[in-house]
């Protein structure tokens, strides 16, 4: 007789599987198939025995007994549970019972048996009710199966070059050390990302070969800081490792072991019939593991592995909530820039420039803000440099341009008698990716502003060196009659001579020459000295220079003195919305 065959429609079961009553083959009825069967049971290399509805063996085969350690007829008699351990086990052996008594047809399951020797082996154990009264037991030794299934595994979760653990076994276990560490330990978990500074050179210059074995080298002693601390240590990919404090007793010890895998980065590698030096880059985080995640930790020091490369490599930096909040507002407004120029949830606004002989009024510089639904009102500095990464400079400075001619057409309009010259600040970006010519020209035809009562400010950087579309626009520019200023002087090149062969009207001395100018009881003459000759040297070139950052009365009249022609800081004004310019100009 066969052996019986499970149902595909039973309800499967941790322990058990059931299957019908009718997908069990009939017992052979005739005497020659009845010795027939018997000696296929017996020479049967299967393990297997027959039990009775009591749950006692009635016979058992002999590859059951060589299975056990034991001559099978011994095992006649005895009961099955105890036989295979089944009776210990309070929800299998319900199972057992209920094959038994005819409310299950079959039950499997696996367990650790022992032989009489003492050794002990794994099993897969199946009880089948058959049509006649015996139940069919079948055991199989299933050790060799399991032996090469944890093979393969430790092979598929294993790297093939470092022998370390790869990236699925490392995130496996670091979501199940941050399920621990709440129910037992310290609580605490730490993590060290680290990467090698310059590694691609030496794949590029010496070949994969030379790489994998320096690598190996790396994970050896990588193997022996973790191991001094029970850590383990894995590598992600690349030249990409990690480590992993299970049980951290704090921040410093998290950011001792990254000092240590330093320092045992510091010797040469001797690799390949090469002397190699390599450091490493490494981020930090350790914390609570409660109300953590593997997918939240392993984003936090990839973050903080990208500080660490960014202060400078060869060296570690710890997890900083605050720089990553501000990492993530300033991800968020990345996102959202472009968006927000078409929005219009940008306004300007303007900041006096006064005339140091007489203290009038001469003109405005445009500044813009960003009035960000969530994060409120933001300055310059938290958005343009991210609006001239992504371009999305273009727009926004456009549509600021249109913006300021517009107000100023209207200032003109209501007081003819006192012209104001509006300044706009130009980014490098506008005039090599927008036609920055065209768009001013068809600004100051749209608003109907006087070309000479625009100026655009320029870095000095951007202009310095300038050669082809950019010095081409800034002499159409000025041939239109618009104004040119170089912004933030002193800060660059400083190169007046160069300057010189430039359209430039106008030079804004950076705010760091008149700190100097602060103190009028120590004055400091060097700075006086040196701003002294910027303007005689600016005016003999035919420029007006002006001041920024005037904060007080006493470096107004000192710039004054000096030969400064207009000042502009919060000794006057704070940047201020168009209505209280047009007070000014009203007064």
């Amino acid at each position: 007789m066969g052996a019986p065959s499970g149902s595909p429609g039973a309800e499967p079961d941790s322990t058990t599987q059931v299957i019908t009553q009718s997908d069990v083959p009939a017992w052979p009825a005739a005497d020659s198939q009845l010795r027939d069967y018997r000696a296929a049971f017996t020479a049967a290399r299967t393990p297997m025995a027959l039990v009775g509805l009591d749950g006692l063996v009635l016979a058992a085969n002999r590859a059951l007994g060589t299975l056990l350690g034991t001559p099978p007829e011994r095992a006649t008699g005895t009961d099955a549970a105890v036989l295979l351990g089944l009776a210990g086990d309070a929800h299998t052996g319900a199972a057992f019972h209920a094959v038994l008594s005819g409310r299950r047809a079959r039950l499997r399951c696996t367990r650790g048996l022992t032989r009489t020797d003492g050794s002990g082996f794994r099993a897969e154990i199946t009880l089948v009710r058959t049509e006649s009264r015996p139940l069919l037991l079948t055991v199989e030794d299933v050790g060799e199966r399991d032996a090469l299934r944890e093979q393969l595994r430790h092979l598929r979760m294993h790297d093939a070059v470092t022998r370390l653990p790869n990236r699925a076994l490392f995130l496996e276990r670091l979501a199940e050390a941050v399920e621990r560490a709440g129910e037992r330990g310290t609580g605490r978990i730490g993590l060290c990302y680290l990467d090698l500074d310059g590694f691609k050179a030496v794949n590029d210059t010496l070949g994969h070969r030379v790489g994998d074995e320096l690598l190996a080298a790396v994970a050896h002693r990588l193997q022996g800081c973790a191991r001094d601390g029970g850590h383990l240590a894995a590598r992600l990919g690349g030249d990409e490792f990690a480590l992993l404090l299970r049980d951290s007793t704090g921040t410093g010890q998290a950011t001792g072991l990254a000092e240590a895998v330093l320092t045992a980065l510091q010797q040469p590698f001797d690799v390949g019939g090469h002397r190699l030096a390599v450091s490493a880059s490494i981020g930090v985080v350790e914390r609570e593991a409660a109300g953590s995640t593997a997918t939240q930790l392993m984003q936090a020091a990839d973050t903080t592995l990208y500080w660490a490369k960014a202060d400078g490599k060869a060296r570690w930096t710890l997890f900083d909530p605050e720089r990553n909040e501000h990492r993530m507002t300033r991800q968020a407004l990345a996102r959202t820039l472009r968006q927000a120029v078409e929005r219009g949830e940008f306004v300007l606004d303007y900041q006096p420039l006064v005339a140091l002989d007489t203290g009038r009024l001469r003109g405005v510089e445009a500044l813009v803000r960003w009035e960000h639904p969530h994060f409120g009102r933001l300055a310059p500095n938290r958005f343009i440099g991210l609006a001239e990464e992504d371009g999305s400079i273009v727009p926004l400075g456009r549509w600021v341009l249109a913006e300021s001619c517009r107000q100023a057409r209207a200032w003109q309009q209501a007081h003819p008698d006192r012209p104001l010259v509006v300044s706009v600040n130009v980014a490098v970006r506008q005039v090599w990716d927008s036609d920055l010519v065209a768009d001013v020209a068809a600004i100051l035809r749209r608003t109907g502003l006087p070309p000479r009562l625009l100026q655009l400010e320029l870095t000095e950087s951007a202009v310095m060196g300038s050669a082809g579309r950019p010095l081409q626009a800034l002499h159409a520019l000025h041939e239109m009659g618009v104004r040119i200023a170089i912004d933030d002087f002193g800060t660059g090149y400083s190169n007046l001579a160069y300057m010189s062969r430039l359209p430039v009207s106008a030079l804004k001395l950076d705010g760091s020459f008149v700190q100097g100018f602060r103190s009028a009881e120590h004055p400091n003459p060097a700075d006086e000295t040196i701003v002294e000759a910027l303007v005689q040297l600016a005016h003999r070139l035919g420029l007006t220079v002006t001041a920024e950052c005037v904060e007080s009365a006493e470096q107004a009249e000192r710039l004054r003195r000096i030969g400064c022609d207009t000042g502009q800081g919060w000794h006057w004004s704070r940047p201020v919305a168009a209505a209280a310019i047009s007070d000014l100009l009203g007064a």
